[in-house]
């Protein structure tokens, strides 16, 4: 057997995935990226390759992707996360789509027609207001482990939305809110609409509404959210957080493919 790997290391998290030639996930890992890509990269590749109980020679091709691609010396290429992204969606839905992948530094909204081609893209990296490292700055004000927020959003029942799009300023407007009682679950659903409302600035809606990402894999009612405010169902793939290094595994089983013919 044949196997294919992608690797996507971002500014918070590393994710790996080994899939055979027809896209079948057989292993896969994950772990902080750390302050040393390459041997995050390393270890996960030893785990993944432990996982899916194969021996790494059978590896035909691997690629990179992610803010840390070009640290990874093994892997036989790279390719744009947006690129990966929209591969490894269109991949589950073979449809027309808007993919949306809220990352822990930025935020990503691709435009893909209907045979996988990317038709446009937009990324916010002005500043951490409608990404991961907002909703982290929100939940240490808050004093709550991040695993806890989706919960608290989902039982919320009236929405206490902050003013500021700033992480700065919203958090201080977070203090604020917490002096005056207003409930804590209220105040992080607050928060998630106003990840969202970032995201509904950048975009409009072309076909189905996809959802990837390790935050929307941790917080899928930010999803939810995400829905409804651009009126659509919002969609998501199987291992969400896996996206990006599964269209890289994707892209390299094709590279290979076209190399042999």
């Amino acid at each position: 057997m044949e196997y294919f790997c992608g690797i996507d290391i971002g500014a918070s998290t590393a994710k790996l995935v080994i899939a055979d030639a027809e896209g079948r996930i057989v292993g896969k890992a994950l772990q902080r990226s750390g302050v040393d890509y390459t041997q995050t990269a390393r270890i996960l590749l030893d785990e993944a390759v432990q996982a899916a109980s194969i021996d790494s020679s059978q590896i035909v091709r691997s690629l990179s992707t992610g803010y840390g691609r070009d640290n990874v010396p093994w892997s036989d290429g790279k390719m744009t996360e947006i690129a990966c992204h929209g591969r490894g969606a269109y991949f589950h839905f073979e449809q027309r789509m808007t993919v949306v992948d809220i990352g822990a530094q930025d935020s990503k909204v691709i435009h893909i027609d209907d045979r996988g081609r990317r038709i446009s893209f937009k990324m916010n990296r002005k500043c951490a207001a409608g990404t991961g490292a907002f909703i982290e700055e929100i939940a240490h004000r808050l004093a709550l482990d991040v695993s806890e927020l989706n919960a608290l959003a989902e039982r919320s029942t009236n929405n206490e939305p902050l003013g500021s799009f700033c992480t700065v300023f919203a958090a201080t407007e977070v203090l604020t809110k917490i002096r005056d009682g207003v409930d804590v679950a209220d105040i992080v659903r607050g928060a998630f609409c106003s990840v969202v409302n970032r995201i509904v600035e950048m975009t409009r809606i072309e076909g189905i509404l996809v959802a990837t990402g390790g935050v929307v894999a941790h917080n899928p009612f930010l999803a939810t959210l995400m829905g409804r405010a651009l009126g659509t169902e919002a969609q998501m793939p199987p291992d969400p957080q896996f996206m990006g290094a599964f269209g890289a595994a994707l892209f390299a089983t094709q590279q290979s493919r076209k190399g042999q013919e």
